[in-house]
C-alpha cells in the first residue's frame, strides 16, 4: 500500500517559475509513487482580504494549471479546500488542543502582526489550519520547502498533543520529501525567494507569460558589474538565472559549469531565457487546451472531492469520538 502525500497551494497571485521549479514539477514527478492528495487552499487565502468574483477565478485558473503541468487525475486526487467542510471541522477541533503560545510563537505571525497594525485571528490559527488539512487525510508525507518546516513541526506537535490527550488518532506526518525542488530568487531581488504576492513587473516569471515577456524579464534580472559568469565567483543574481536554467533542464552542477562558464553575462541570460521559454511553451499549451474544455476542470474537482471526502469523513468522526463528541449512528 502506497503511503499518502499531501501538498497545497493557496489561488493568490499567478503561478510562477519558483512554485513550478520549487514545488509544483516535483509534485507531478512524485505523484505515482504515493497516494497523492494535491489542495488548493483557498481557505487559507482568505486570511486576507481577496476580492470575491477575483479569488472565484484564480481557483480555477490554478486548478487547469496544475493539470497542465502534469498532475493526473487518474492517479491524484487534485481538491479545492473549501468544497470539503471537514477541513475547517478538524481545525476548529485541533484550536481547542493547540496552546495559543505555540501559535504566538510562529515565526509568520509574528512578523505579519509587527508588520501591520491590526490583524486577523486566521493569521494566529492558520498553522492549526494547515494541520488539520494534513491530519485530515492521515498523510504520511508533505512536501514543503524550509520556509514550512516551523508549521510542519507544528502539526506533528498538535497530533502528538491530540493522540496524548484522547488516544492515537492521527498519523505522525514526516518531516522531509526525498526528492527537493529548486529555490527560485526574485529577479530583480536575487536575495528574496520569488513571490506571487511581489510588487513589480520584473520580480517573477508567471507560467503564462508570454515568451516576449519571459526574454525581457531575464534580460532585465539583476547580476553584478563583472563582464562574465565565472563560477568561483558568482553573485546572487547570476547564481539565480544558473539554478532556473539547472532546475528545468534538470542538470548537475557540473553540467551546468560547462553550459555557463566564461559566458558573457548577455549571452547566459539569452540562453537561459530559451530554455524557459521552450519548457514553459508546452505547459501553456496544455493549459489553453484544458480551459477550453469547458466544464472539465470542474468536473475533475468535483470527482477528486468525490473520492477524497469519505476519507476525510472517517477521519473527523474517529476524532469526534475520542472527544467525546456526538457522532450519529
Amino acid at each position: 500500500m502506497k503511503a499518502r502525500v499531501l501538498s497545497g497551494i493557496q489561488p493568490t497571485g499567478s503561478p510562477h517559475i519558483g512554485n513550478y521549479l520549487g514545488a509544483l514539477k516535483n509534485w507531478a514527478k512524485i505523484q505515482y509513487d504515493y497516494d497523492s492528495i494535491y489542495c488548493i487552499v483557498d481557505l487559507h487565502a482568505v486570511t486576507a482580504y481577496q476580492e470575491p468574483d477575483e479569488l472565484r477565478g484564480k481557483i480555477e485558473e490554478l486548478a487547469g494549471m496544475l493539470l497542465a503541468i502534469g498532475i493526473d487525475p487518474k492517479h491524484s486526487a487534485l481538491i479545492v479546500q473549501s468544497s470539503i467542510p471537514c477541513h475547517a471541522e478538524l481545525a476548529w477541533m485541533l484550536t481547542c488542543v493547540t496552546p495559543v503560545g505555540w501559535l504566538e510563537r510562529m515565526t509568520q505571525y509574528k512578523a505579519k502582526s509587527l508588520a501591520q497594525e491590526t490583524i486577523g485571528d486566521g493569521v494566529l490559527q492558520y498553522p492549526v489550519l494547515m494541520a488539520a488539512d494534513i491530519l485530515l487525510y492521515q498523510a504520511a508525507v508533505v512536501p514543503v520547502g524550509d520556509d514550512q518546516s516551523q508549521h510542519m513541526e507544528l502539526a506533528r506537535d498538535i497530533a502528538q498533543r491530540f493522540n496524548s490527550l484522547y488516544g492515537d488518532t492521527f498519523v505522525m506526518p514526516a518531516t522531509h520529501l526525498p526528492t527537493v525542488g529548486a529555490r527560485v530568487m526574485g529577479l530583480d531581488d536575487p536575495t528574496k525567494k520569488m513571490s506571487k504576492s511581489a510588487s513589480g513587473t520584473g520580480h517573477a516569471i508567471s507560467l503564462l507569460d508570454k515568451p516576449e515577456d519571459i526574454r525581457r524579464k531575464i534580460m532585465r534580472a539583476t547580476t553584478d558589474s563583472q563582464p562574465s559568469v565565472d563560477f568561483g565567483n558568482l553573485s546572487p543574481g547570476v547564481a539565480n538565472l544558473i539554478e532556473i536554467a539547472s532546475a528545468f533542464e534538470e542538470w548537475a552542477p557540473a553540467r551546468a559549469q560547462t553550459e555557463f562558464h566564461g559566458l558573457r553575462y548577455g549571452d547566459m541570460k539569452k540562453r537561459v531565457a530559451e530554455i524557459a521559454v521552450s519548457r514553459l511553451e508546452p505547459i501553456q499549451e496544455e493549459y489553453r487546451r484544458i480551459v477550453a474544455e469547458k466544464g472539465y476542470v470542474n468536473q475533475v474537482l468535483e470527482k477528486s472531492a468525490e473520492h477524497v471526502m469519505p476519507i476525510a469523513q472517517d477521519t473527523v468522526r474517529k476524532a469526534k469520538e475520542a472527544m467525546g463528541l456526538y457522532t450519529p449512528l
